[in-house]
């Protein structure tokens, strides 16, 4: 048995991605524990480093739980990073002030790849114990999501050795060398199946795969070297644990020309970026009611946050009826959405315009369902 923890009081965001009818569409935000609030910076600058901040449980816990004090948000998202995995298969991630992640070490030619396998989770160990950790402190507010990286994000990093603006290392590597890049990938599919498992036995409720670099590959690499390692990737994960079913989210960052591929994978949620419109989404992969389908998540574009409030409830509003009328049939399932931005929260958003959003996707959302 593992940890016991309290009774979830706002199923919202679980129950919608199991395409099931809700009173209003929830929303949570990718990166909603970071740098645009105050407190984030205060408790990093406690931590004194990225990496010093995620690896202790009480500060991942209270940076988890910030922005769930300042709005009524439907899900907590674990602090942490997509790049624990590479870190812990001795690559060593740095983070320096103001600047992306950095590997000491890359991997780029046949030894450092013969190199490469499954990690210890113990290594990891301090992921698990602030899920668990995360998971008694909502004390059943809200649904804890843990994620990962996906096999090709993860390894674009691995091999570029940081963040890369033309992807010129890893391309040349897939294209020259498949067959290592078919290596790299592999491994990383099979870490990332034990790590999310082991987060989903440590108390995550949901998981979520963020293939953050799949839209930069043509297609036909897309389909080889991104789709196919994450479907690896969702046949290792369970299904349930402790009696719970948990559901499985994948969002790949310009992916929407994919669709209709990424509707075969064996996951609950596909999530969205901004240059997809959800009602041709919804068309193409929600299923209709009492059938089977996808849940959409997405998909506003986080540069909105800057416009003024009544701007953003515009918006908010565009994005709302664009998915159209939700599901409201409690006896079935059917096309559900769940509201995120198209991408991660910038750093420079005001954290009053955030209140604005989560107010107008509530409150918009009820009276899309209850107009009759």
């Amino acid at each position: 048995m593992g940890p016991m923890f309290a009774p979830l009081q706002n199923d919202t965001f679980l129950r919608a991605c199991w395409r099931q009818a809700t009173d209003h569409t929830p929303v949570w935000l990718m990166r909603q524990a970071g740098r645009y609030l105050p407190e984030y910076c205060a408790t990093r600058a406690k931590a004194g480093s990225f990496m010093g901040l995620a690896t202790n449980v009480d500060y991942a816990t209270e940076v988890t739980l910030q922005p769930l004090d300042r709005y009524p948000l439907d899900a907590a998202i674990l602090f942490s990073d997509i790049l624990t995995v590479p870190d812990a298969m001795g690559l060593g991630l740095s983070f320096a002030q103001g600047e992306g992640p950095k590997f000491a070490k890359v991997v780029r030619d046949e030894a450092a790849v013969a190199e490469l396998a499954v990690p210890d989770m113990d290594k990891l160990r301090y992921v698990f114990d602030a899920v668990t950790s995360i998971r008694r402190a909502l004390n059943g507010r809200v649904p804890l999501i843990g994620f990962s990286g996906s096999p090709w994000t993860l390894a674009c990093y691995m091999v570029e050795g940081g963040g890369s603006d033309d992807y010129r290392l890893v391309k040349s590597l897939m294209y020259s060398r498949p067959d290592l890049m078919h290596r790299i990938l592999a491994v990383n599919a099979d870490a990332v199946a034990l790590y999310l498992n082991t987060q989903i036995e440590a108390g995550a409720q949901a998981v979520m795969v963020f293939d953050s670099w799949g839209g930069v590959l043509a297609d036909g690499a897309f389909q080889e070297f991104s789709l196919a390692y994450t479907a690896r990737v969702l046949a290792q994960l369970k299904r349930e644990h402790a009696g719970v079913k948990i559901p499985r989210i994948v969002f790949t960052k310009g992916g929407g020309l994919w669709l209709k591929e990424m509707a075969t994978l064996d996951c609950e949620v596909l999530g969205l970026d901004w240059t997809v419109n959800l009602g041709h989404a919804r068309a193409l992969v929600g299923g209709q009611t009492g059938g089977q389908g996808k849940a959409l998540q997405g998909n506003i574009d986080p540069n909105v946050l800057f416009a003024p409030p009544a701007q953003i409830e515009l918006q908010v509003k565009r994005v709302l009826d664009s998915f159209g009328v939700p599901h409201t049939d409690a006896t079935q399932s059917g096309p559900t959405h769940i509201f995120n931005l198209g991408h991660g929260i910038s750093q420079f958003t005001p954290p009053e315009h955030v209140k604005a959003l989560v107010e107008a996707v509530h409150t918009h959302s009820k009276a899309l369902r209850y107009k009759r």
